[in-house]
């Protein structure tokens, strides 16, 4: 045998094989990768979502915030950078679904990255500061019409589900309003509150607690029929704009080349976590509805998200971000 094979036998007898360790996952912690701001309802579910799946994977899953460009610098680097081996998992909403019609990004969610696991999907409320001239989006739109540019909203940054609910709007009520970015939902409310801003669209997860509070006052969700925990505040739709409705969803995805037994463990994990008491009330909460969960089905309907949205550029229901 030469000296060159000699060598190289007990690396090839001791270097376990890749669906040994595919076989193996998870063999250390999982990082849960959410692309949003702190405080935000992604930020909320992870840290309860998180523990649960830990149940199941028997590793700690480690919740890594990488908020920016409206949640796709987190999900450019699972796309991009994070090794295809399970052990790091996108969280990812509706940006995912509503950027490449938008902008351009240098990854294709499509190509780049697979669904595992659809959680569910939270509707806006929309809210003004207790002080506010504006009793009900009527309102609202009246202002818009007589003075337009001059009634602003605020959002969580460019391309946030906060910004594109209120250019939906804007869009399908045939108003102009001024969009104001901000770095988080939780940086818009001081300004809402002292009324430098007229509005937000804030995903029921985060906005309950300040309209609980008596912090903000809502006016209007964005869901096609009345939440249960808000039954007295209108629907946009029955408000004067039918057929509006702006839901954010959140499900997991991981690079793609991920090994199958590393997405079908992750699966498990996700169905554990999906039943934990905690997880239901944060949804229940949040006003949720559900997706569907099984990776093929969440993935169907993912992509028919995708083309959604690209139609309504297509069609000038919606202007591009860039």
């Amino acid at each position: 045998m030469h000296r060159r094979s000699l060598l190289a036998l007990p690396f090839a007898v001791t270097l376990p094989s890749a669906a040994a360790r595919a076989q193996d996952y998870p063999d250390r912690p999982v990082t849960m990768i959410v692309p949003y701001a702190p405080g935000g309802s992604a930020d909320v579910l992870a840290r309860a979502i998180g523990p649960a799946m830990s149940e199941v994977l028997g590793q700690s899953v480690v919740v890594e915030l990488r908020p920016g460009a409206g949640g796709n610098i987190g999900a450019n680097y699972v796309a991009s950078n994070a090794r295809a081996d399970g052990y790091t998992v996108l969280f990812a909403s509706i940006s995912l679904s509503t950027a490449p019609a938008l902008q351009d990004i240098p990854f294709d969610p499509v190509k780049d990255l697979v669904p595992v696991f659809g959680l569910g999907a939270i509707p806006s409320l929309m809210v003004v500061s207790p002080a506010s001239p504006f009793r009900g989006l009527a309102d609202v739109l009246a202002a818009a019409r007589a003075r337009p540019g001059e009634v602003t909203f605020g959002s969580s940054g460019p391309g946030t589900g906060s910004h594109l609910a209120g250019e939906l709007l804007a869009a399908q009520a045939g108003v102009t309003f001024t969009h104001v970015p901000y770095r988080g939902s939780g940086a818009v409310y001081p300004d809402l509150i002292a009324q430098r801003i007229s509005f937000l669209l804030d995903v029921a997860g985060s906005s309950a607690g300040q309209v609980s509070s008596g912090a903000v006052r809502a006016i209007g969700i964005t869901s096609t029929t009345r939440a249960e925990a808000f039954p007295t505040v209108p629907t946009i739709a029955e408000q004067g704009v039918p057929g509006y409705e702006f839901l954010t969803w959140f499900g997991f995805f991981v690079r793609t080349g991920t090994p199958p037994e590393a997405l079908q463990r992750l699966e498990a994990a996700l169905q554990h976590a999906l039943k934990a008491p905690i997880v239901q009330e944060r949804l229940r909460q949040a006003s949720a509805v559900p997706v569907p969960h099984e990776p093929a089905a969440f993935g169907r309907w993912y992509r028919n998200e995708v083309e959604r949205w690209q139609s309504m550029v297509q069609s000038g229901r919606l202007a591009r971000l860039d």
